[in-house]
């Protein structure tokens, strides 16, 4: 792609390096040199920064991947009135480019986290690999490319049954699964291959997220079709960093080449919420984007140029076979996922990511599907944001989901 956008990809990563150069931030592998996670935690964490000042009970926990990165979760075992739970665990899994946090953002009575505190069930926050409190890892160090040498594959794979094997051992008892966005897509991808299931109790799918062929969000078809990850991947940037000028001028270029209104970039790439309150995105967007691996962009466009779901594409039959042992990547077979699994689906009308066409086409993948384990709930008013910030989620989807776990 010898054009003006590599041209201006190149120019970009160059003042970029030179802006920045190396990392800033000082990470610990095995607790020698900067800051160790331990120290994070106990001085900065989840727990001590967002749980404790709401007058709730938080332990800090951490789990290694079999290969290797040092996971955080957070734990709240009671409610706001000091009541232990007496309902199962419930693992709260996140989207791209944020962690826990984004359970914890709005008031207690607005929050999931701190809702299913009170109500009585015993909850874990997850944070995947490269993220804040997650930066961990047995050998390597985010300054190695290395380190970032992964797409979700790895995160339904290595991220998700550490979490899973981590809260069942520490709990004695099987769980309610919560995923948004791109935590439904890692566990989708793992149920389908009857993974976890002998730990779990029911799932349910925030804005779930299997295909992504049909998006109309123009931005980020217009990012996937020009290959840009590719190009960022091939210039060295194999970590993705949302808040880096690297990024901004990016998405500056797409906006012009596609004439979109970036103004409100949130907007444009995932569609117009219509019950967040706006200090709780100038919260999300001043503090809580996280940075995510370059490879993992790839991979989400890769699904997106194609329509399919499958495993990551290493672009050539010589290293697929090399990695799968065949010329193209295996497919996650939605089809597959047991028809027995309690499943609750939860989507909107405005959602340009997981949008209705897309989510139409997993529901029809799981058209036989046993009919009592499958709730859906559509909000015809709502985008991707409001699924978890929406200053009324607590009535229209946080109730019927309530219920959903109380039957199983």
């Amino acid at each position: 792609m010898a054009n003006t956008l590599t041209i201006t990809l190149v120019s970009v990563i160059l003042l970029c390096l030179s802006a920045d150069g190396a990392r800033t931030v000082s990470y610990s592998i095995n607790g020698q040199g900067g800051r160790s996670l331990s120290s994070v935690v106990a001085n900065d964490g989840i727990c001590k920064s967002m749980v404790d000042t709401q007058g709730y009970v938080c332990e800090e926990h951490t789990v290694t991947t079999k290969d290797g990165y040092i996971l955080s979760l957070q734990r709240i075992p009671a409610g706001r009135s000091g009541k232990k739970s007496n309902k199962p665990p419930v693992l709260l899994q996140h989207g791209i480019l944020i962690d826990a946090a984004a359970w914890l953002l709005n008031s207690p009575d607005e929050s999931l986290a701190f809702i299913l505190a009170d109500e009585g069930f015993d909850v874990w926050l997850a944070n995947t690999r490269g993220t804040q409190y997650s930066s961990g890892h047995t050998s390597l160090s985010p300054n190695d490319p290395a380190y970032w040498d992964w797409s979700w594959d790895e995160l339904a794979a290595y991220d998700l049954p550490a979490f899973f094997e981590y809260v069942h051992d520490q709990t004695g008892q099987d769980l309610h699964y919560v995923g948004h966005s791109l935590g439904t897509l890692m566990a989708l991808a793992t149920f389908s291959q009857e993974n976890l299931l002998n730990m779990l109790r029911s799932a349910a799918m925030l804005c779930p997220i299997a295909y992504l062929g049909q998006i109309p969000t123009e931005l980020a078809r217009a990012a996937a079709d020009s290959f840009l990850g590719e190009d960022l991947y091939w210039l060295g940037l194999h970590e993705f960093l949302p808040g880096g000028e690297a990024v901004a001028n990016l998405v500056g270029e797409i906006c012009n080449k596609t004439h979109s209104n970036c103004s409100d970039l949130m907007v444009a790439l995932t569609g117009q919420a219509c019950c967040v309150n706006s200090s709780t995105i100038d919260v999300l967007l001043q503090h809580a984007l996280q940075p995510t691996a370059t490879r993992n962009l790839i991979h989400l466009a890769q699904m997106i140029r194609k329509g399919t779901i499958a495993m990551y594409d290493y672009g050539n039959e010589d290293d697929n076979k090399k990695h799968y042992g065949q010329p193209t990547p295996p497919a996650y077979d939605m089809a597959s996922i047991p028809k027995d699994l309690p499943l609750f689906m939860g989507y909107g009308g405005q959602d340009l990511l997981s949008d209705v066409k897309d989510v139409q086409t997993l529901l029809d993948t799981l058209k036989d599907h046993d009919a009592d384990k499958l709730v859906t709930v559509f909000r015809e008013e709502y985008a991707l944001a409001d699924f978890v910030f929406g200053v009324n989620a607590n009535q229209v989807v946080y109730d019927p989901l309530m219920a959903f776990f109380k039957l199983h």
